[in-house]
């Protein structure tokens, strides 16, 4: 049986779904995705209406409810299966790890990882430090790198909070990796110590050799 939620909201998709953006949205994505063309601002407004109606699905069937939307072909739904957890608060459940790791594993892109590494992972954590090293440290030494991305994102909101000494050991492997998406995350990461800490991003980028894709977003705000 379908979910209810996954029922409620492909149904509303497609009443709403547009060939000529659904086309646009899957060019910027590279082509990784199909999209029913329902722009955000239209599908925050279907998710208000969805959860109005349904309400949020129960503690029983919440983690089947986001797989189910997860696993489903168009994009948004992952959208829906994500800021769900967020309304939820999932991350505050020290078992949900396992379903947010399976998130960043599968159907992988840069827009649902960020959002996952930042908001989900950087949640949880805040709430299980004594957690951090075991999986954070093994993410970084995987050999995926959606992995190892939000290995390095997941204290982006963290501002004066971020723990200085974790993050260096978490870029030092990969300064060297050819991977842009891991050279971004990187810079990412800087740019935003940065903000509050502008001494230790300026001693790190002098003392190590970056690609210009981490030195020009590390330094942007020095």
């Amino acid at each position: 049986m379908t979910p209810p939620l996954h029922t409620a909201f492909s149904a509303r998709f497609l009443k709403q779904s547009n060939k000529d953006r659904a086309a646009a949205m899957e060019a910027y994505m590279k082509g990784h995705f199909t999209f029913y063309g329902v722009p955000s601002p239209a599908r925050k407004s279907i998710q208000k209406e969805v959860f109005r109606n349904l309400g949020m699905p129960g503690d029983d069937t919440f983690e089947a409810e986001v797989r189910a939307c997860w696993v489903a072909p168009h994009r948004e739904m992952q959208y829906v299966a994500m800021e769900c957890m967020e309304r939820k608060k999932w991350y505050r459940k020290e078992q949900s790890i396992q379903l947010i790791e399976w998130m960043i594993t599968e159907r992988s892109w840069w827009d649902s990882v960020d959002y996952i590494a930042a908001t989900l992972c950087g949640g949880y954590f805040q709430y299980f430090p004594e957690r951090i090293y075991s999986v954070v440290s093994r993410w970084n030494a995987s050999e995926n790198i959606w992995l190892i991305r939000s290995s390095l994102l997941f204290q982006l909101r963290y501002r004066d909070k971020v723990d200085k000494d974790l993050l260096t050991s978490l870029m030092l492997p990969h300064l060297d990796s050819k991977e842009f998406f891991l050279q971004k995350a990187i810079g990412w990461i800087l740019r935003q110590v940065s903000k509050s800490d502008p001494t230790f991003v300026r001693a790190f980028v002098d003392s190590h050799s970056l690609s210009a894709v981490t030195l020009r977003e590390a330094k942007k705000y020095i």
